[in-house]
């Protein structure tokens, strides 16, 4: 029985019995996830270490939704719009955008002005609710269970605007071909500003128990650097590239809807490591607040959908299109063909997940410490589903 407790096995499949001698730097594989609280969604990581340290990474994005755009390819126009928002399910509402003003662009089609104002609210309130729960999976993987309680509560006072909006949560389904399903309800702005004055005045209490702290300070400075001179080179965009000093972002770049007559910043940091990329997305909730604020006071009345043929029966016109949004996740994109039929030829979705959540992090981890793994993941802030759409 001693024996057999002493037996050593190594990673080559070699078996070392008693006597023999292991091999000086002998390395083993570890699976991270996706039952481990450490991983974003159905996400897993497949790692090989030295000791403690990762010498080679895989991940698995794993199964949860998969296959969308040929799913798109099978459906009618309208019906898609109730898949596209799952492609993403912490920030569903830039797949609904590139979607419609895919569709949009190919059969040209105006959007009225209110519309596009309510676009870009539901777009930006989207956008803090994401990086609340970034937040609170960042601070989760280093121990700090506090914050998630915190930040994802606040989150459902946005998930809450959400449903009195548009009947769901989650899945909107609400940014439609022409401009959207329905108006504001009576009273809802004034919602939407105490909303906004609340969390604005949660983060504060963010700084000091999160961004401040001197441990997670001390265990994200420094850990998965992006090189700037590599951003561009690995496709990096968003608060990823922002934090390594680059000023990109597609609302300024290549302006949609009304994005071009608000005002407001775009954070950059120049440490590109994770706790830079985390600050960046802390400032950007306090720029999403500001430029909602602007929409409210600006909003026009009118319409707000341009009414479109029978969903059943529209056929929208040959052609193709490329569109992309901001997402706050990086920049995200659709290129749509039409061959004239009631169904789309093609739908492609560019996301930033496969940049950042495959390429960029099994590059990051390599010399990581396996307790810095998870960190370094949700610094990226990657969605899994987009990866295998």
């Amino acid at each position: 029985m001693s024996e057999k407790m002493n037996i050593v096995t190594v990673n080559d499949g070699r078996t070392l019995y008693p006597g023999a001698s292991a091999p000086e730097n002998r390395e083993y594989n570890m699976f991270i996830g996706p039952n481990h609280p450490g991983i974003e969604g159905n996400f897993a990581l497949k790692l090989t270490l030295e000791g403690d340290t990762i010498v080679h990474a895989r991940t698995d994005a794993g199964y949860l939704h998969r296959g969308f755009e040929k799913l798109m390819e099978q459906r009618l126009y309208m019906q898609n719009i109730a898949i596209v928002p799952r492609i993403c399910v912490p920030d569903p509402d830039p797949n609904e955008e590139n979607y419609a003003r895919a569709i949009e662009a190919i059969a040209h089609i105006e959007v009225p002005r209110r519309a596009q104002f309510i676009r870009v609210m539901m777009l930006e309130l989207s956008r803090i609710a994401s990086h609340l729960f970034a937040f609170g999976g960042f601070a989760g993987t280093l121990g700090l269970y506090t914050m998630p309680n915190w930040s994802i509560s606040d989150r459902d006072r946005i998930l809450e605007l959400f449903e009195a909006l548009t009947g769901g949560r989650i899945y909107h389904i609400y940014i439609i071909p022409g401009g959207v399903r329905r108006d504001l309800p009576e009273g809802f702005a004034q919602r939407v500003k105490d909303t906004l004055f609340y969390i604005e005045s949660k983060l504060p209490e963010y700084d000091n128990l999160l961004f401040e702290n001197s441990i997670i300070r001390k265990r994200s400075r420094g850990i998965g650097v992006i090189p700037p001179e590599k951003a561009m080179e690995w496709g990096v965009t968003g608060p990823n590239l922002r934090a390594a000093g680059f000023a990109h972002d597609v609302r300024i770049d290549d302006p949609y809807e009304v994005y071009d007559e608000l005002e407001f910043d775009i954070p950059i940091a120049h440490e590109s490591d994770a706790l830079a990329r985390m600050l960046v997305r802390r400032k950007e909730v306090e720029e999403s607040i500001r430029i909602i604020r602007q929409v409210l006071d600006k909003m026009p009345s009118g319409p707000v959908w341009n009414k479109q043929p029978n969903p059943l029966k529209w056929k929208v016109p040959a052609g193709d299109a490329y569109v992309r949004t901001e997402s706050s996740k990086g920049e995200y994109a659709y290129y749509m063909v039409s061959n004239g039929d009631v169904r789309p030829y093609r739908v492609h979705v560019r996301g930033a997940s496969v940049t950042h959540g495959v390429h960029v992090l099994e590059k990051l981890l390599i010399g990581t410490r396996i307790e810095d793994a998870s960190q370094v993941m949700f610094s990226l802030d990657a969605c899994p589903p987009e990866v295998d759409r």
